[in-house]
């Protein structure tokens, strides 16, 4: 047999028309019938394929439905992430404002230079009015461990007076006697006063507590945060009464007198006073 007779026999196979009849089986009474062949049947199913196919990828593109499907995420979900994403940007802006403030809280009890650089943040592209600031399922863990880690405040209270340092009325830490002034060209940004021993110190303003250590040059210190960007900072303590993010008030005892530190040379207060993270002389606002 040639190849044009098997090629038209071929051809003819799926030309052939078959007659489809639907009879009623009582009396045999034709109900419908339709003539179709092998090809017809390919043509029809090949439509009904991409029909299907092109109408699921409607529903996946353009409706709900494409979150039940495995790999699709919800939109809930995605308006939520974005929202983490931008409180996430804040909070890590506010981190470097306090790793910055706390570095020169360690700068200043330990007698070095503060880093006055200014650092650059690069914010989102975003205004206030564009970020939901409503507490979420997602983000309340994370909050409850930030507010649980901060107990204090490092920049100051809600309600800040702004006032000018002079008009301020400080306590006096301890009463003594002054044996080394305030002396910045040597480095000496604080004031050293003699007093019986035993003497409690009492803190100069209401704050709170950002340092309670010790170290090896200055011996037991405690720091204390003010209104109004003050910082005060005892040093050579023997006892500190006072822990790291409690609340004090101006007069309440706070550190017990002493000679820690291998930079004390007797028992003594070694009281400094930071204004604006700048260090200014005690005695111009205290008499001691």
């Amino acid at each position: 047999m040639s190849k044009d007779k098997k090629k038209n026999s071929f051809w003819n196979r799926w030309r052939f028309k078959y007659r489809f009849v639907i009879l009623n089986s009582e009396n045999f009474e034709e109900l419908l019938s339709f003539n179709m062949s092998r090809l017809n049947v390919f043509l029809l199913t090949c439509v009904t394929v991409t029909l299907l196919m092109g109408g699921t990828a409607l529903v996946i593109a353009f409706s709900p439905l494409r979150e039940y499907i495995p790999g699709y995420t919800s939109t809930n979900i995605r308006r939520q992430m974005v929202t983490l994403n931008q409180l996430s940007d804040s909070l890590n802006t506010e981190l470097i404002y306090r790793e910055r403030y706390l570095q020169n809280i360690k700068n200043i009890i330990e007698g070095r230079n503060i880093d006055t650089a200014q650092v650059e943040i690069i914010l989102p592209n975003s205004t206030l009015e564009d970020i939901n600031f409503e507490k979420t399922p997602e983000d309340s863990l994370l909050r409850e461990q930030v507010e649980a880690e901060e107990k204090f405040n490092f920049f100051g209270y809600t309600n800040v007076d702004n006032q000018s340092i002079e008009k301020l009325l400080f306590f006096l830490p301890v009463k003594g006697l002054i044996t080394e002034s305030f002396n910045i060209e040597d480095e000496h940004y604080g004031v050293d006063v003699v007093t019986k021993e035993n003497e409690l110190i009492k803190s100069t303003l209401n704050g709170v507590v950002v340092m309670s250590s010790w170290t090896s040059e200055t011996g037991h210190v405690i720091a204390i945060q003010h209104e109004n960007n003050l910082l005060s900072v005892y040093k050579h303590n023997s006892v500190l009464l006072k822990d790291q993010g409690e609340r004090v008030e101006a007069g309440e005892a706070i550190a017990i007198i002493g000679n820690s530190g291998k930079w004390s040379s007797g028992p003594h207060l070694h009281f400094e006073l930071w204004y604006n993270n700048n260090p200014v002389d005690p005695e111009q606002y205290i008499l001691f």
